[in-house]
């Protein structure tokens, strides 16, 4: 087995969530929290207002996703 398939087949923690899905959530937090992947204008820390393709949306998210990941994998 891979250590993927290993971390998303272990048993949940005491929140009943994995470590794949824990990720998906900060990630989801993150995004919606800073307006990551829209393309107005959005309040938060949106930083820089360049305009991104879909696909730089994409990729930056998948990007920010692997980063929750390595760090709830860190952490616990």
């Amino acid at each position: 087995m891979t250590d993927e398939k290993e971390a998303t087949q272990r048993p949940a923690g005491p929140s009943g969530m994995n470590k794949d899905e824990v990720a998906l959530e900060l990630t989801r937090f993150i995004a919606t929290t800073t307006g990551l992947g829209k393309t107005g204008a959005g309040t938060g820390f949106a930083g820089k207002s360049q305009v991104k393709t879909p696909e730089e949306q994409v990729e930056a998210l998948l990007q920010l996703y692997e980063r929750c990941r390595e760090s709830v994998a860190k952490h616990s």
